[in-house]
C-alpha cells in the first residue's frame, strides 16, 4: 500500500502562488508515479497535474496548463506542485495520488484508478 503525505496549500489571493508537496512511501517501489487532483465543493474530483516515474513525462489539465509545474526529487518520492497566477475556480481540496512499480500508460495518467494511494487532502483557497 501506497502511503502519501501532502503539505502546503493555505490561502492565496488572486494572482498569487502556493506549491504543494508530497512524499510517497510504501508498496512494492521506493519510485512512484504521482498526480494531483481537486474537488472542489459539489464537484467531483478531477485530475489536475502528474509526472510518470519511468520517463518524467508530465500531464495537466487544460484548465491550468501556463500556470501549473508538477515536478520531483531525484529520488522520484517526492513531488512537488507549483502553483502561479492562482485563479478563485482553484479552489478545491487538492490530493496527492501515487502508484509503485510500473508506470502507467499515457492514455491512464489522468485517470485516478491509475493510482493505488492516495494522500488525506490538503485545502487550497484563494480569494481576495
Amino acid at each position: 500500500q501506497v502511503q502519501l503525505v501532502e503539505s502546503g496549500g493555505g490561502l492565496a489571493q488572486p494572482g498569487g502562488s502556493l506549491t504543494l508537496s508530497c512524499v510517497a512511501s510504501g508498496g512494492t517501489s521506493s519510485k512512484y508515479t504521482m498526480g494531483w487532483f481537486r474537488q472542489a465543493p459539489g464537484k467531483e474530483r478531477e485530475f489536475v497535474a502528474a509526472i510518470r516515474e519511468r520517463d518524467g513525462a508530465t500531464y495537466y489539465t487544460e484548465s491550468v496548463k501556463g500556470r501549473f509545474t508538477i515536478s520531483r526529487n531525484n529520488a522520484r518520492n517526492t513531488v512537488f506542485l507549483q502553483m502561479n497566477s492562482l485563479k478563485p475556480e482553484d479552489t478545491a481540496i487538492y490530493y496527492c495520488a501515487g502508484k509503485g512499480g510500473s508506470s502507467p500508460i499515457t492514455s491512464q495518467m489522468r485517470r485516478s484508478e491509475a493510482y493505488e494511494g492516495w494522500g488525506q487532502g490538503t485545502q487550497v483557497t484563494v480569494s481576495s
